[in-house]
């Protein structure tokens, strides 16, 4: 902890500390290579900043790419609490949609909902993870405007960078699912599937049904189905010998 003087005790200002690098999106769009090593140890490094944070009861709300800063000293470290609750707050106030849509889990956007947690945290940090590795969202790109829709499972990033362990799939994965029951609870429980990494890898995930995904998809099955008869049954009496 440091102590300053102010200089001028009739304003209002904060000091922070200031690390010479670049932020993830910074190098991402500067097309910087990372070893699976090193982006798991970035990882590493935001997991166990949110679980400080989280056993404060803050949650920081806005965690991605542009928020993840490595250091010329190396460190990488959590950046701008600019958004962030520690759950003092007005029930107004936590109920308000803040941060990155495309990182936002899915429960953010369903009518009624309370707000960001430290669910959502992981969520984000765990879009990041899936980016870092693919160079893709999971869900694609989701606009302000937009009503989120999450219907299809993310691929496995190994498919599209082959060079990539499945054990760390199944991480990145398990972080993103579309149900809440199917990610990681806290911190400390992303922070050691990425330590034990191939030695104890987690189970591939579950496939979501397809009626869990689109609530309407029977009745299009079955829509396509009876067009389809109906067109042969219409060639069929076409072709009929008279």
């Amino acid at each position: 902890m440091r102590v300053r003087e102010p200089r001028d005790p009739s304003a209002f200002y904060a000091v922070f500390d200031w690390h010479g690098g670049r932020t993830l999106e910074q190098l991402l769009e500067a097309g910087q290579a990372f070893s699976v090593e090193e982006i798991v140890q970035g990882t590493l490094a935001a997991a166990r900043a949110l679980g400080r944070l989280h056993r404060q009861r803050v949650v920081h709300r806005d965690v991605k790419p542009a928020n993840l800063h490595l250091g010329d000293d190396g460190q990488w470290r959590l950046l701008d609490l600019g958004v962030a609750i520690s759950g003092r707050e007005p029930p107004a106030v936590r109920s308000l949609h803040a941060g990155t849509p495309s990182y936002m889990n899915p429960e953010q956007w369903e009518a009624g909902h309370a707000g960001a947690d430290a669910a959502s945290d992981l969520y984000a940090l765990g879009v990041t993870l899936y980016r870092w590795l693919s160079g893709r969202l999971p869900y694609g790109e989701i606009e302000p405007f937009q009503i989120a829709r999450y219907r299809r499972d993310p691929i496995a990033p190994s498919r599209l960078r082959p060079e990539l362990p499945i054990w760390l799939d199944h991480v990145v994965l398990k972080a993103v699912a579309r149900e809440r029951q199917q990610r990681f609870e806290t911190a400390e429980e992303f922070v050691l599937a990425l330590e034990r990494g191939a030695s104890r890898p987690l189970a591939a995930p579950p496939a979501t049904p397809l009626v869990a995904r689109d609530p309407n998809a029977l009745w299009k099955i079955a829509f396509a189905i009876s067009l389809l008869f109906n067109v042969l049954l219409v060639v069929w009496l076409l072709f009929l010998p008279r």
